[in-house]
């Protein structure tokens, strides 16, 4: 028995989209695939993608930081999604608890996708089926690829090495252990779905000090000047 799932450190993570890009490569020709991609070219191109990136401006200026925060599924322990499925496509595996859709089963109703509190499941409007985060299962087991190797696309590429793979479960692994180390916290975890996905804190940033500047003679004369031209 393991609990597999991602750490996502919300410092280092730079939002170069990296991880959405090689998770949608891997994925449209996976367990899952195709992810179909509507005017991908055009002026306003969309389809399914299961790894999105939100940002967000936190504080103030100058002591505002950018947050970059990746979202995908969060492989949650009691899983809305699975839930209230009623083909039972959606299911949450017992031997690793990552959560997964039978697309033989699914019959796209959205239910799941409005179960889920954090938007991770997408319709595929040309499969018709439901489509979200494997997990990459189909890479992590495959014992033909070298030990390194057998981790999701998006830990693989991260260029920042702002995301973690690993077993939860076991208190020396390296996610868990992370977690311990930078006060790892779920998101939402007041509804009790209980999310394995864990997002590392941004550190906190050195303030920066401010003070006003007198202005010149110059400067003076010259907003002088300007106000009694505009009279």
């Amino acid at each position: 028995m393991a609990k597999l799932g991602l750490v996502v450190d919300l410092d280092t993570c730079v939002g170069c989209h990296g991880c959405a890009t090689a998770c949608k490569q891997w994925n449209t020709s996976g367990t899952i695939g195709p992810l179909s991609d509507k005017d991908p070219y055009g002026r306003d191109p969309s389809g399914a993608w299961l790894n999105r990136i939100r940002t967000y401006e936190v504080g103030d200026t100058p002591n505002s930081k950018t947050v970059n925060m990746p979202m995908s599924c969060m492989h949650c322990e009691d899983a809305a999604c699975v839930t209230v499925c009623p083909t039972g496509a959606s299911y949450k595996r017992k031997e690793d608890g990552i959560v997964l859709v039978d697309q033989d089963k699914c019959m796209g109703c959205n239910l799941c996708s409005w179960a889920c509190p954090y938007g991770a499941r997408e319709l595929d409007p040309q499969q018709g089926t439901m489509k979200k985060c494997t997990l990459c299962v189909d890479r992590i087991y495959d014992e033909r690829l070298p030990e390194e190797e057998r981790k999701p696309a998006c830990v693989i590429t991260c260029p920042t090495k702002s995301r973690v793979f690993g077993d939860f479960d076991d208190p020396d692994s390296e996610v868990s252990r992370l977690v311990r180390e930078r006060g790892g916290q779920q998101l939402m975890p007041e509804l009790g779905y209980n999310p394995v996905n864990t997002y590392l804190p941004p550190r906190n940033k050195k303030v920066v000090e401010t003070y006003d500047v007198k202005p010149s003679l110059g400067k003076t004369m010259k907003k002088w000047v300007n106000k009694v031209i505009a009279r």
